[in-house]
């Protein structure tokens, strides 16, 4: 496969790029179609994929005046590290069939940028290869399944570790993968030359051998090896098991209810991620916007709350801190940066939207992290009243 890199692109240079929609759209027309439609594909109709964008639309800002913005300080911290601004990178798959550098291009991105990155434990480059391809002193997390092979789990767990990754996102959502039309009319295979780099040669055997069963059914291949792979007797006896093997923080990506958040919190989590996987497991879900604070307020404090889908604009940003998240991870935009100019394009699209959300606070009346209240929003909700 022809990398995105090798096209001549049809699009300005970055320098000209306004806005997080320009690296989509350079994308949309320079990645070859298996990784483009895997890459921005949803669950059947993609209407939760339409959805985390649209949502945020509805929510309107409150701006304060008359406050001295001259210095705004987009400081805080993500489990306790510190980081340069409360947007991060979300774990997003093979990331180099966007660029030949793929992972190791986003994680020099974020520690030139102070912000965290998560790992997708689907990358096209190993945990220990992308740990030690920047360094810095921001934080890395590690996204994980859990597999039915528990022992091929546990590993993953200990090489994070040992690779210098402070948490582990264990991703909830998905005992089995959601019907992505686009993957299925494909029948979506991983690039020859590349593989799922950090599993064993038995495990990538075990991805050809359901990548060849799937093309036979007319499938898609990662469908078929998710449900050879993924565990999907999932309960909440895993997340006490994943805990029990780590040394370092688990959070649970994909809560969206107020009673799994309390679930979770009971069961010891060291944080939530209010995530829909991008709108590609679940249609009609709500967007994350739209449950973020019912499953901050089930919280109560006792844990942070991060969210994930539809951030595009630094009033995206602003909007998800004032209703109780204390960050989030982008996914789509990272992919589609990396394929217009891998680390260079990743760093200008992560410049952008930070500088988005400093003038998003300026105008809002916000000079720190901590001046972003509830109040500074209007839901829907709030509208009807």
């Amino acid at each position: 496969m022809p990398s995105a890199s090798s096209k001549k692109a049809p699009v300005a240079h970055g320098s000209q790029f306004v806005s997080l929609d320009d690296f989509e759209q350079h994308a949309l027309a320079n990645l070859d179609r298996n990784a483009l439609d895997y890459y921005r594909s949803g669950a059947q109709d993609m209407l939760t994929l339409h959805d985390n964008q649209r949502a945020f639309d509805r929510i309107a800002i409150r701006p304060r005046v008359l406050r001295d913005v001259s210095h705004v300080d987009t400081t805080t911290e993500v489990l306790g590290h510190p980081v340069s601004s409360p947007i991060c990178i979300a774990p997003t798959a093979m990331q180099r069939m966007a660029h030949p550098q793929g992972e190791c291009a986003t994680m020099r991105a974020a520690q030139r940028l102070n912000t965290c990155m998560c790992l997708s434990s689907w990358s096209t480059t190993s945990i220990e290869d992308v740990a030690g391809s920047a360094e810095g002193g921001a934080p890395k997390w590690m996204q994980l399944y859990v597999y039915k092979d528990r022992e091929a789990t546990r590993k993953l767990v200990e090489r994070a570790q040992s690779s210098g990754y402070s948490a582990i996102a264990l991703t909830v959502d998905t005992p089995f993968l959601g019907r992505r039309l686009a993957d299925i009319r494909n029948k979506f295979q991983l690039p020859q030359h590349l593989t799922m780099a950090n599993f064993s040669d038995q495990g990538k055997a075990q991805v050809g051998k359901a990548e060849a069963q799937s093309s036979a059914d007319n499938a898609s291949g990662l469908a078929a090896y998710v449900a050879s792979q993924i565990d999907p007797t999932l309960n909440w006896s895993h997340v006490a098991w994943v805990k029990s093997i780590a040394k370092i923080p688990v959070l649970v990506k994909g809560i969206l209810t107020a009673e799994d958040a309390r679930i979770a919190v009971d069961a010891g989590v060291d944080g939530i991620i209010v995530s829909n996987h991008g709108g590609r497991q679940l249609d009609t879900v709500p967007a994350t916007i739209d449950v973020l604070e019912e499953v901050v307020g089930a919280v109560a404090g006792k844990v942070p709350v991060y969210l994930d889908g539809g951030v595009r604009r630094g009033t995206d940003v602003l909007k998800a801190l004032a209703l109780g998240a204390k960050a989030v991870f982008l996914g789509r935009p990272v992919l589609w940066a990396l394929s217009y100019n891998g680390e260079d394009g990743v760093v200008e699209m992560l410049e952008m939207i930070n500088e988005e959300f400093r003038l998003a606070m300026a105008l809002s009346g916000c000079v720190r992290i901590s001046d972003i209240k509830r109040e500074h929003v209007r839901t829907p909700a709030q509208a009807r009243l």
